[in-house]
């Protein structure tokens, strides 16, 4: 069986085909195939956010010339197509919406079924198809997302969150502040500059229980760069009276906000007794962060899994993914219902293909 899968959630625009078995194989981890997965990504000038109504245009833009790349590439048909999948959120609300319109479009014109898909419960599967990771505690983390996630009773239930901002957007936004480019994404940019940090400023140690504040964490560092501006490159911490770079700056904000989150997952493992974590959305590509978890793990007696930008980074194959498994349980979205929310938990959905 084959399914098309259409994320639009943020600025990346993905379009992925796979290939499962059968109807009735729901040993997805074991049996996957991934046919086709590119992506497009809208990046705004440095020192700017993307806004939604130019992320919109630009999925529109892109999203017909995709699908044909990615049909092409596969070497597949409409008629081989089982279903259409499309993220039906969380996200932003106009790039969703140009998605979802797409997705109505192909169904309509192709007469096949639709399958309205959960953000973060792709991310989720196509994290376990990919590693093979039986039943860990999930850590998802995004520019939009920070959720520890445990499965249990056909549901992924959310053990802590963040109480403001996402730890990506706290990442994204302090890029702005220093004016870094946000090609090939801003995170990516801080990591490569905190690997030439060497001294530890002291940010705001946010964790409440299994919950994190980001904001003012942010609000603090942000003192810091302005400091920067008036000085020059660098400045010298008054307490330490170390000399301070815009490096060391990337370096004490990945490290402060890392620890924090290292915090909550093993929080969570000891809760449900679990040995294993895996590690997924945008943010979770970063290396640092993987190898702070683990240290940690390891601690434990456990083990860490993680995947590559291919599919850490927003995609089309895992909306394929996530939606196949649940169109072979019988799960279909109705035209009349193809809509998006901006805020779809992730505990909100029936997990019927686990036991």
């Amino acid at each position: 069986m084959l399914a098309i899968g259409l994320e639009g959630s943020a600025n990346k625009l993905g379009v992925g085909i796979i290939q499962h078995p059968d109807r009735s194989s729901l040993e997805h981890n074991k049996s996957v195939t991934i046919i086709s997965n590119i992506r497009h990504t809208f990046h705004a000038p440095p020192g700017e956010g993307f806004l939604p109504k130019d992320t919109a245009k630009h999925h529109r833009t892109w999203v017909a010339l995709l699908v044909a790349q990615a049909m092409e590439e596969a070497g597949v048909t409409v008629d081989d197509i089982a279903c259409i999948c499309y993220t039906k959120g969380p996200g932003m609300g106009a790039p969703l919406t140009s998605v979802a319109i797409a997705a109505r479009t192909l169904a309509t014109l192709w007469g096949k079924e639709l399958v309205g898909v959960n953000h973060c419960v792709g991310h989720i599967e196509m994290g376990r198809a990919i590693t093979k990771a039986d039943n860990p505690v999930v850590l998802y983390v995004s520019g939009g997302n920070t959720q520890v996630i445990a499965y249990a009773s056909q549901r992924y239930r959310i053990f802590g969150e963040a109480l403001d901002i996402a730890v990506g957007n706290c990442l994204d936004r302090f890029a702005r502040t220093l004016n870094i480019p946000n090609d090939p994404a801003p995170g990516y940019n801080i990591e490569q500059m905190a690997k030439k940090g060497r001294h530890l400023v002291e940010l705001p140690y946010t964790v409440k229980g299994m919950d994190c504040s980001f904001a003012g964490i942010l609000s603090s560092i942000d003192l810091h760069a302005e400091r920067l501006h008036k000085d020059g490159k660098r400045w010298t911490d008054p307490e330490t009276q170390q000399p301070i770079t815009r490096e060391d700056l990337c370096f004490s904000l990945q490290e402060t906000v890392y620890a924090m989150l290292v915090e909550i997952t093993e929080r969570a493992m000891a809760h449900v007794g679990s040995q294993q974590v895996l590690i997924v959305g945008g943010v979770g590509s970063n290396e640092r962060l993987q190898e702070m978890m683990g240290h940690m793990a390891r601690d434990r007696g456990g083990s860490v899994f993680a995947t590559d930008e291919r599919f850490c980074i927003d995609n089309g194959i895992m909306i394929a993914h996530a939606g196949l498994l649940a169109y072979k349980t019988g799960f279909t979205t109705k035209l009349s219902d193809s809509t998006v929310t901006q805020r779809f938990r992730t505990d909100e959905v029936f997990i019927k293909w686990r036991d």
